[in-house]
């Protein structure tokens, strides 16, 4: 079998598109059979790199960056909680809810690439936040997350206080901007072309297809 087909994934964990996206493309590679000749590699983008530790309330964060109003908010969550329940992914949109800042969950995710782990903490970090109503820039969220998918949780606190961790993330930002990434999710394919936006399963399985035949 020739070399395995890398997909980039830029995301970030409080990006209910990226969710969905994911969940498609999941879908898809299962329909088509091809799990072994996929390696994906999740890669970071904060939607909201200024936010403070405190988060902001959504729907006041959301009023703010795009003008929405409560009425198209709710509208956009009830669009979103349905195709999540088909998906089999949970979004349990409430009036308190806060955006929170996902840096940190981003080193951690660089820390799971390292052991096979970068996906399955990812979704953990994702129903933590959209389904659990848990708070991914907390410390204690961060590591009972870690727990579940069985990696060393304290091994990987210490890259939060680590210069160098934070550093790599940062640079790993500033390099997928430098390529044009401006919007998630973008899915890369081998480095040489790429798709934005949830796309629908068959769009993703077409693409699938084209490449790994070739």
């Amino acid at each position: 079998m020739s070399k395995k087909l890398r997909i980039d994934i830029v995301s970030d964990v409080v990006c209910p598109w990226c969710a969905i996206g994911y969940k498609r493309l999941e879908k898809a590679i299962d329909e088509l059979g091809v799990q072994d000749q996929i390696e994906i590699e999740w890669q970071p983008f904060e939607l909201n790199p200024g936010m403070p530790p405190e988060g902001q309330n959504i729907t006041e964060h959301i009023t703010e960056k795009y003008g929405s109003t409560i009425e198209q908010q709710q509208a956009s969550q009830q669009n979103m909680t349905e195709i999540g329940e088909e998906l089999g992914f949970k979004f349990d949109y409430f009036d308190d809810m806060r955006m929170s800042n996902t840096f940190d969950a981003h080193v951690l995710l660089e820390y799971a690439k390292d052991f096979g782990k970068q996906t399955e903490l990812k979704l953990r970090l994702m129903t933590s936040f959209f389904g659990e109503r848990k708070d991914v820039s907390d410390r204690e969220v961060l590591k009972q997350a870690l727990l579940e998918v069985g990696l060393n949780a304290e091994e990987a606190l210490s890259k939060l206080d680590n210069e160098e961790a934070r550093y790599e993330v940062r640079n790993k930002q500033g390099q997928w901007k430098n390529m044009g990434v401006n919007s998630v999710p973008t899915i890369v394919f081998n480095m040489k072309s790429a798709i934005t936006g949830a796309q629908p399963v068959a769009s993703f399985k077409q693409v699938l297809s084209e490449l790994i035949a070739k």
